[in-house]
Protein backbone atom coordinates (compact mmCIF):
# COMPACT_ATOMS: atom_id res chain seq x y z
CA UNK A 1 0.00 0.00 0.00
CA UNK A 2 2.85 2.38 0.82
CA UNK A 3 4.50 1.69 -2.52
CA UNK A 4 1.23 2.46 -4.31
CA UNK A 5 1.00 5.79 -2.47
CA UNK A 6 4.57 6.64 -3.49
CA UNK A 7 3.79 5.83 -7.13
CA UNK A 8 0.65 8.02 -7.02
CA UNK A 9 2.57 10.87 -5.40
CA UNK A 10 5.22 10.63 -8.12
CA UNK A 11 2.65 10.81 -10.91
CA UNK A 12 0.91 13.76 -9.22
CA UNK A 13 4.11 15.73 -8.61
CA UNK A 14 4.30 17.61 -11.92
CA UNK A 15 2.93 17.67 -15.45
CA UNK A 16 5.83 15.63 -16.85
CA UNK A 17 5.13 12.82 -14.39
CA UNK A 18 1.42 12.99 -15.20
CA UNK A 19 2.20 12.71 -18.92
CA UNK A 20 4.44 9.69 -18.24
CA UNK A 21 1.67 8.07 -16.20
CA UNK A 22 -0.93 8.63 -18.92
CA UNK A 23 1.38 7.13 -21.57
CA UNK A 24 2.01 4.08 -19.39
CA UNK A 25 -1.73 3.67 -18.89
CA UNK A 26 -2.26 3.87 -22.66
CA UNK A 27 0.40 1.19 -23.16
CA UNK A 28 -1.30 -1.10 -20.63
CA UNK A 29 -4.65 -0.42 -22.28
CA UNK A 30 -3.20 -1.43 -25.65
CA UNK A 31 -1.97 -4.74 -24.21
CA UNK A 32 -5.32 -5.41 -22.52
CA UNK A 33 -7.22 -4.48 -25.68
CA UNK A 34 -5.13 -6.84 -27.79
CA UNK A 35 -5.52 -9.76 -25.38
CA UNK A 36 -9.30 -9.27 -25.32
CA UNK A 37 -9.52 -8.70 -29.07
CA UNK A 38 -11.03 -11.64 -30.97
CA UNK A 39 -8.83 -11.85 -34.06
CA UNK A 40 -10.46 -13.84 -36.86
CA UNK A 41 -8.53 -14.07 -40.09
CA UNK A 42 -10.73 -14.00 -43.24
CA UNK A 43 -8.70 -16.89 -44.73
CA UNK A 44 -9.21 -15.50 -48.23
CA UNK A 45 -6.23 -14.71 -50.47
CA UNK A 46 -7.44 -11.23 -51.40
CA UNK A 47 -8.26 -10.13 -47.83
CA UNK A 48 -5.71 -11.75 -45.50
CA UNK A 49 -2.93 -9.20 -45.89
CA UNK A 50 -5.29 -6.24 -46.00
CA UNK A 51 -7.05 -7.28 -42.80
CA UNK A 52 -3.83 -8.13 -40.97
CA UNK A 53 -2.05 -4.93 -41.91
CA UNK A 54 -5.13 -2.98 -40.86
CA UNK A 55 -5.14 -4.60 -37.42
CA UNK A 56 -1.41 -3.99 -37.07
CA UNK A 57 -1.41 -0.33 -38.18
CA UNK A 58 -4.81 1.28 -37.42
CA UNK A 59 -4.80 0.79 -33.59
CA UNK A 60 -1.22 2.14 -33.28
CA UNK A 61 -2.24 5.24 -35.23
CA UNK A 62 -5.22 5.70 -32.90
CA UNK A 63 -3.03 5.25 -29.81
CA UNK A 64 -0.46 7.68 -31.23
CA UNK A 65 -3.00 10.47 -31.70
CA UNK A 66 -4.49 9.70 -28.29
CA UNK A 67 -1.01 10.08 -26.81
CA UNK A 68 -0.60 13.41 -28.61
CA UNK A 69 -4.05 14.53 -27.46
CA UNK A 70 -3.65 13.77 -23.74
CA UNK A 71 -0.05 15.00 -23.51
CA UNK A 72 0.12 18.42 -21.86
CA UNK A 73 3.31 19.22 -23.76
CA UNK A 74 1.23 19.35 -26.95
CA UNK A 75 -0.77 22.36 -25.82
CA UNK A 76 2.25 24.13 -24.33
CA UNK A 77 4.28 23.55 -27.51
CA UNK A 78 1.52 24.80 -29.84
CA UNK A 79 0.89 27.88 -27.68
CA UNK A 80 4.59 28.75 -27.71
CA UNK A 81 4.92 28.09 -31.45
CA UNK A 82 1.82 30.00 -32.59
CA UNK A 83 1.87 32.97 -30.19
CA UNK A 84 2.89 36.43 -31.43
CA UNK A 85 6.34 37.54 -30.35
CA UNK A 86 5.11 40.56 -28.34
CA UNK A 87 7.41 41.52 -25.48
CA UNK A 88 8.97 38.05 -25.27
CA UNK A 89 11.16 36.44 -27.91
CA UNK A 90 10.62 32.85 -28.99
CA UNK A 91 13.14 30.10 -28.31
CA UNK A 92 13.10 27.44 -31.08
CA UNK A 93 15.10 25.07 -28.84
CA UNK A 94 12.25 25.00 -26.30
CA UNK A 95 9.68 24.19 -29.01
CA UNK A 96 11.98 21.45 -30.35
CA UNK A 97 12.42 20.00 -26.85
CA UNK A 98 8.66 19.96 -26.20
CA UNK A 99 8.01 18.37 -29.60
CA UNK A 100 10.59 15.66 -28.93
CA UNK A 101 9.15 14.92 -25.49
CA UNK A 102 5.62 14.74 -26.92
CA UNK A 103 6.60 12.36 -29.75
CA UNK A 104 8.56 10.04 -27.45
CA UNK A 105 5.62 9.65 -25.06
CA UNK A 106 3.04 9.34 -27.84
CA UNK A 107 5.00 6.51 -29.51
CA UNK A 108 5.03 4.31 -26.39
CA UNK A 109 1.55 2.77 -26.73
CA UNK A 110 1.80 2.19 -30.54
CA UNK A 111 5.16 0.43 -30.16
CA UNK A 112 3.77 -1.76 -27.39
CA UNK A 113 0.85 -2.77 -29.64
CA UNK A 114 3.15 -3.62 -32.57
CA UNK A 115 5.55 -5.61 -30.39
CA UNK A 116 2.73 -7.57 -28.76
CA UNK A 117 1.22 -8.46 -32.16
CA UNK A 118 4.60 -9.60 -33.50
CA UNK A 119 5.45 -11.69 -30.43
CA UNK A 120 2.01 -13.28 -30.48
CA UNK A 121 2.29 -14.10 -34.20
CA UNK A 122 -1.38 -14.58 -35.14
CA UNK A 123 -1.55 -11.48 -37.33
CA UNK A 124 1.77 -12.32 -38.99
CA UNK A 125 0.51 -15.83 -39.80
CA UNK A 126 -2.66 -14.41 -41.35
CA UNK A 127 -0.74 -11.91 -43.45
CA UNK A 128 2.16 -14.07 -44.71
CA UNK A 129 1.01 -17.69 -44.69
CA UNK A 130 0.53 -17.46 -48.47
CA UNK A 131 4.18 -16.42 -48.89
CA UNK A 132 5.51 -19.70 -47.45
CA UNK A 133 6.77 -22.39 -49.81
CA UNK A 134 4.52 -25.44 -49.15
CA UNK A 135 7.24 -27.74 -50.48
CA UNK A 136 9.15 -27.28 -47.22
CA UNK A 137 6.50 -29.25 -45.32
CA UNK A 138 4.96 -32.66 -45.62
CA UNK A 139 1.28 -33.56 -45.48
CA UNK A 140 -0.01 -30.96 -47.94
CA UNK A 141 -3.77 -31.55 -48.45
CA UNK A 142 -3.87 -31.98 -52.25
CA UNK A 143 -7.26 -33.68 -52.58
CA UNK A 144 -9.42 -30.67 -51.77
CA UNK A 145 -9.94 -29.35 -55.29
CA UNK A 146 -8.45 -25.96 -54.27
CA UNK A 147 -5.36 -24.36 -55.69
CA UNK A 148 -2.32 -24.02 -53.42
CA UNK A 149 -2.83 -20.29 -52.85
CA UNK A 150 -6.29 -20.85 -51.34
CA UNK A 151 -4.98 -23.72 -49.21
CA UNK A 152 -2.17 -21.57 -47.80
CA UNK A 153 -4.63 -18.75 -47.15
CA UNK A 154 -6.66 -21.09 -44.93
CA UNK A 155 -3.68 -21.93 -42.67
CA UNK A 156 -4.74 -19.42 -39.95
CA UNK A 157 -8.17 -21.07 -39.74
CA UNK A 158 -7.45 -24.13 -37.62
CA UNK A 159 -11.11 -25.22 -37.64
CA UNK A 160 -11.17 -25.63 -41.42
CA UNK A 161 -12.06 -29.18 -42.51
CA UNK A 162 -9.22 -29.45 -45.03
CA UNK A 163 -6.68 -29.58 -42.17
CA UNK A 164 -8.31 -32.33 -40.14
CA UNK A 165 -5.86 -35.10 -39.20
CA UNK A 166 -3.02 -33.11 -40.80
CA UNK A 167 0.08 -31.63 -39.23
CA UNK A 168 0.66 -29.32 -42.20
CA UNK A 169 -1.21 -26.32 -40.75
CA UNK A 170 0.63 -26.51 -37.41
CA UNK A 171 4.00 -26.75 -39.10
CA UNK A 172 3.36 -23.72 -41.31
CA UNK A 173 1.98 -21.75 -38.33
CA UNK A 174 5.05 -22.51 -36.22
CA UNK A 175 7.32 -21.53 -39.10
CA UNK A 176 5.65 -18.14 -39.67
CA UNK A 177 5.31 -17.48 -35.91
CA UNK A 178 9.07 -17.96 -35.51
CA UNK A 179 9.67 -15.29 -38.14
CA UNK A 180 7.14 -13.00 -36.44
CA UNK A 181 8.76 -13.39 -33.02
CA UNK A 182 12.22 -12.91 -34.51
CA UNK A 183 11.10 -9.61 -36.05
CA UNK A 184 9.49 -8.55 -32.75
CA UNK A 185 12.53 -9.33 -30.63
CA UNK A 186 14.79 -7.64 -33.21
CA UNK A 187 12.74 -4.44 -33.08
CA UNK A 188 12.76 -4.50 -29.27
CA UNK A 189 16.53 -5.06 -29.20
CA UNK A 190 17.06 -2.25 -31.73
CA UNK A 191 14.98 0.18 -29.64
CA UNK A 192 16.87 -0.71 -26.46
CA UNK A 193 20.26 -0.30 -28.17
CA UNK A 194 19.11 2.96 -29.77
CA UNK A 195 18.00 4.34 -26.40
CA UNK A 196 21.21 3.24 -24.69
CA UNK A 197 23.39 4.72 -27.43
CA UNK A 198 21.42 7.95 -27.27
CA UNK A 199 22.01 8.16 -23.52
CA UNK A 200 25.73 7.52 -23.92
CA UNK A 201 26.53 9.49 -27.07
CA UNK A 202 24.19 12.47 -26.78
CA UNK A 203 26.09 14.17 -23.90
CA UNK A 204 29.28 14.02 -25.97
CA UNK A 205 27.82 16.12 -28.79
CA UNK A 206 25.49 18.41 -26.84
CA UNK A 207 26.11 21.47 -24.71
CA UNK A 208 24.81 20.39 -21.32
CA UNK A 209 24.37 23.99 -20.15
CA UNK A 210 22.19 24.77 -23.18
CA UNK A 211 20.19 21.61 -22.52
CA UNK A 212 19.58 22.66 -18.90
CA UNK A 213 18.43 26.08 -20.06
CA UNK A 214 16.06 24.54 -22.60
CA UNK A 215 14.62 22.14 -20.06
CA UNK A 216 14.24 24.92 -17.48
CA UNK A 217 12.31 27.21 -19.83
CA UNK A 218 10.13 24.36 -21.09
CA UNK A 219 9.18 23.63 -17.47
CA UNK A 220 8.66 27.35 -16.93
CA UNK A 221 6.17 27.56 -19.81
CA UNK A 222 4.24 24.63 -18.38
CA UNK A 223 4.14 26.10 -14.86
CA UNK A 224 3.31 29.58 -16.15
CA UNK A 225 0.34 28.26 -18.11
CA UNK A 226 -0.94 26.34 -15.10
CA UNK A 227 -0.60 29.36 -12.80
CA UNK A 228 -2.31 31.59 -15.35
CA UNK A 229 -5.24 29.17 -15.59
CA UNK A 230 -5.51 28.93 -11.80
CA UNK A 231 -5.36 32.72 -11.45
CA UNK A 232 -8.06 33.12 -14.10
CA UNK A 233 -10.30 30.71 -12.20
CA UNK A 234 -9.81 32.59 -8.92
CA UNK A 235 -10.34 35.96 -10.59
CA UNK A 236 -13.46 34.75 -12.38
CA UNK A 237 -14.86 33.41 -9.10
CA UNK A 238 -14.34 36.74 -7.32
CA UNK A 239 -15.69 38.69 -10.30
CA UNK A 240 -18.79 36.47 -10.43
CA UNK A 241 -19.31 36.77 -6.68
CA UNK A 242 -19.24 40.55 -6.82
CA UNK A 243 -21.58 40.61 -9.83
CA UNK A 244 -24.09 38.34 -8.07
CA UNK A 245 -23.93 40.29 -4.80
CA UNK A 246 -24.30 43.55 -6.71
CA UNK A 247 -27.32 42.18 -8.56
CA UNK A 248 -29.16 41.28 -5.37
CA UNK A 249 -28.20 44.56 -3.73
CA UNK A 250 -29.69 46.47 -6.67
CA UNK A 251 -32.99 44.67 -6.12
CA UNK A 252 -33.44 46.36 -2.71
CA UNK A 253 -34.87 49.83 -2.32
CA UNK A 254 -32.42 52.66 -1.92
CA UNK A 255 -32.21 54.02 1.59
CA UNK A 256 -30.35 57.08 2.84
CA UNK A 257 -28.80 56.90 6.26
CA UNK A 258 -27.09 60.06 7.58
CA UNK A 259 -24.47 59.44 10.23
CA UNK A 260 -21.59 61.46 11.61
CA UNK A 261 -18.11 60.89 10.27
CA UNK A 262 -17.19 57.28 11.24
CA UNK A 263 -14.27 56.68 13.55
CA UNK A 264 -13.53 53.27 12.04
CA UNK A 265 -12.71 54.62 8.58
CA UNK A 266 -9.43 52.73 8.45
CA UNK A 267 -11.18 49.37 8.87
CA UNK A 268 -13.66 50.16 6.09
CA UNK A 269 -10.81 51.18 3.82
CA UNK A 270 -8.87 48.00 4.57
CA UNK A 271 -11.86 45.82 3.76
CA UNK A 272 -12.53 47.64 0.51
CA UNK A 273 -8.88 47.44 -0.42
CA UNK A 274 -8.83 43.69 0.25
CA UNK A 275 -11.80 43.11 -2.05
CA UNK A 276 -10.33 45.28 -4.81
CA UNK A 277 -6.92 43.60 -4.43
CA UNK A 278 -8.41 40.25 -5.37
CA UNK A 279 -9.73 41.68 -8.63
CA UNK A 280 -6.47 43.58 -9.31
CA UNK A 281 -8.41 46.67 -10.36
CA UNK A 282 -10.33 44.81 -13.11
CA UNK A 283 -14.01 45.68 -12.58
CA UNK A 284 -15.50 45.61 -16.10
CA UNK A 285 -15.79 43.10 -18.92
CA UNK A 286 -13.97 45.39 -21.34
CA UNK A 287 -11.03 45.63 -18.96
CA UNK A 288 -10.82 41.85 -18.65
CA UNK A 289 -11.00 41.37 -22.42
CA UNK A 290 -8.20 43.90 -22.90
CA UNK A 291 -6.12 42.16 -20.25
CA UNK A 292 -6.51 38.73 -21.86
CA UNK A 293 -5.79 40.24 -25.27
CA UNK A 294 -2.62 41.83 -23.90
CA UNK A 295 -1.54 38.50 -22.35
CA UNK A 296 -1.86 36.70 -25.69
CA UNK A 297 -0.38 39.32 -28.01
CA UNK A 298 2.27 40.69 -25.66
CA UNK A 299 3.46 38.13 -23.14
CA UNK A 300 5.29 39.89 -20.29
CA UNK A 301 9.05 39.85 -20.58
CA UNK A 302 10.91 37.45 -18.33
CA UNK A 303 12.12 40.08 -15.88
CA UNK A 304 10.89 40.15 -12.28
CA UNK A 305 13.14 42.99 -11.09
CA UNK A 306 10.71 45.79 -11.90
CA UNK A 307 7.80 46.46 -9.55
CA UNK A 308 4.45 46.00 -11.20
CA UNK A 309 2.03 48.94 -11.06
CA UNK A 310 -0.87 48.36 -8.70
CA UNK A 311 -3.88 50.68 -8.87
CA UNK A 312 -4.86 52.12 -5.51
CA UNK A 313 -8.51 52.89 -4.63
CA UNK A 314 -9.45 56.47 -3.81
CA UNK A 315 -12.20 57.12 -1.22
CA UNK A 316 -14.00 60.46 -1.42
CA UNK A 317 -16.08 61.65 1.56
CA UNK A 318 -18.98 64.04 1.03
CA UNK A 319 -21.29 65.96 3.35
CA UNK A 320 -25.09 65.56 3.22
CA UNK A 321 -25.24 68.38 0.67
CA UNK A 322 -23.00 66.51 -1.78
CA UNK A 323 -19.92 68.71 -1.29
CA UNK A 324 -16.55 66.94 -1.15
CA UNK A 325 -14.91 67.03 2.26
CA UNK A 326 -11.65 65.21 1.46
CA UNK A 327 -10.25 62.18 -0.37
CA UNK A 328 -8.09 59.34 0.87
CA UNK A 329 -5.83 57.17 -1.31
CA UNK A 330 -5.58 53.75 0.27
CA UNK A 331 -2.02 52.57 0.66
CA UNK A 332 -1.19 49.08 -0.69
CA UNK A 333 -1.02 46.26 1.85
Amino acid sequence: MERLKLVLQYFQSNSESISNGICIVLALVSVKLYTSFDFNCPCLPQYNKLYSLGVMTVPPIIFFFLGVLVNRHTGVMMDEWMRPVGNRSKNPAVVKYLFSAMIQRALLAPMVWILVTLLDGKIFICAFSMSVDPGLFSGVPNNTGLDMVRIMAKVPCKEDVIFQNSSFRKAVSRYVRCYSQAVGWSILLFLIILGAMGRLIKPCFEDHAAFLQTRYWSNYLDVEQKLFDETCVLHARDFARKCVVQFFEDMTEDSILRLPHPSFISKVGERWEEEEERLHGVTKQEQMDQLLNKWYYGKPELDVTRIAHRPRPCVTWQDPGGRTLYSDIMAPA
